[in-house]
């Protein structure tokens, strides 16, 4: 597996700053750009090409949260967590309440659909706007909690950068949790943006 870490140089951690991030990033990929080598043999093309790709890849990943914990877990344990679809309890009622108004804005969307007067559709617009003011609440919520999910996972970095690899290994399991979370967060967001994208039509 690669490390994509290493890749940019990074040391293994759970929280990186993005910012510093895309800065090692560009300054490795400037180097490694296939548009630098247009003169090269193709042999050399093609194993610069391969490192950007490699680059950028490693960048997307890291970049992101989730799929930063997720490589972390994957080179920490040596396999990929396994995927526990059990919805914890403390987030139970959020859910319901997500599914509740998407399912909801679902209705209201096929009623819209089938709207042909003009006057009836600007009335409908009106009411589409009361559904994107839910789902922006339930939204809201959510970027909450994923507020403090990252302060949470800054947390564990500070004391993960301390630790050594016995106590790293304790801290394997909260970082599965707020991995599975972030996934939950992210889901949901997404169900609840394409339902806003499509009240806007």
């Amino acid at each position: 597996m690669t490390d994509n870490f290493a890749l940019l140089n990074e040391p293994r951690r759970p929280w990186l700053d993005v910012d510093l991030l895309k800065q090692k990033f560009l300054a490795r990929a400037s180097g490694a750009h296939p548009d630098r080598v247009h003169n090269a043999s193709d042999s050399e093309k093609a194993e610069v090409t391969k490192r950007y790709i490699e680059l950028n890849a490693a960048y997307n990943c890291l970049a992101d949260p989730k799929l930063r914990l997720l490589h972390l877990l994957e080179l920490e344990l040596g396999a990929k967590p396994k995927d526990i679809q059990q919805i914890p309890p403390a987030l139970a009622d959020l859910f319901a309440e997500i599914a509740t108004v998407c399912k909801n804005t679902d209705g209201f969307l096929a009623e819209k659909s089938k709207v042909t007067s003009p006057l009836v559709q600007v009335q409908l617009f009106e009411r589409g706007q009361d559904w994107v003011e839910k789902l922006n609440s339930r939204q809201r919520k959510l970027n909450e909690l994923r507020e403090k999910l990252n302060g949470e996972l800054k947390s564990l970095d500070a004391r993960w950068i301390a630790a050594d690899a016995s106590a790293r290994r304790e801290m394997l399991t909260k970082l599965e949790e707020i991995y599975r979370l972030s996934g939950y967060f992210n889901r949901w967001n997404n169900q609840i943006q394409e339902r806003v994208v499509q009240l806007s039509f």
